[in-house]
């Protein structure tokens, strides 16, 4: 198993809410994507090394160099990350099933989108976790304009994204861990998690919260 592969099952096994937590105390306060980028479908979590993509809306794009950057940039996704969209953009989509369907084949981890998706129901089929703004039959390659992706800093709600950063994902919605951090937050919300299976015991078996908090330290 590779590096990437054993985080991306460490984080899988972990909450959100357990990361934000652990987030907070180290300082990181501004971690958590808009709850406005949504699962295609409840249920669906991803876990992996951020891979950035940025663009921008540009009305009446030549089309064949337009689908060429954007096809160049979903080969580049490498196997296990999640492909991060800044688009700045509300009107079009930035993936649809033919994407997906490749990113799914070369083993990628998911693709989180500011921005839109379309063939929702053929991306289902192919069970690749999916998070955007909103869905759209319409096409983005007339109407916007790939700038960077991979070695590129975005912002996304205000959370700062960065290559080496790690992004996890679930029904409470999505983290940003960043990558100097990512060993320390994972062990640590590892920790958290263990305790708070305890705590649950000890609420159920009666114990009042503040006396839990009193002797677990968290809750």
């Amino acid at each position: 198993m590779s590096a990437t592969s054993d985080l991306a099952r460490r984080f899988s096994a972990l909450y959100t809410g357990a990361l934000t937590d652990v987030l907070d105390r180290h300082g990181f306060l501004q971690q958590t994507l808009p709850p406005e980028l949504a699962p295609l479908r409840a249920g669906m979590c991803l876990a992996g090394p951020v891979y950035p993509v940025l663009g921008q809306p540009h009305p009446g794009h030549d089309y064949d160099r337009s689908i060429r950057l954007i096809m160049e940039m979903l080969g580049s996704v490498p196997s296990g990350h999640v492909a991060v969209y800044q688009t700045n953009d509300r009107s079009a989509a930035q993936l649809g099933e033919l994407s997906v369907t490749s990113l799914a084949a070369r083993g990628c981890a998911g693709a989180v989108l500011d921005g839109g998706v379309r063939d929702a129901e053929y991306i289902l089929r192919e069970d690749f976790p999916v998070f955007s703004r909103y869905v759209t039959p319409q096409d983005c390659v007339p109407r916007w304009e790939l700038l960077a992706h991979g070695d590129v800093t975005i912002s996304v709600g205000g959370v700062r994204i960065a290559p080496g950063d790690w992004i996890a994902g679930d029904a409470d919605g999505l983290v940003i861990v960043p990558g100097d951090h990512v060993e320390a937050i994972l062990a640590e919300a590892e920790e958290k998690v263990g305790t708070e299976s305890e705590i649950r015991d000890s609420v159920r078996a009666g114990m009042l919260p503040l006396a839990a908090y009193e002797q677990y330290g968290t809750f």
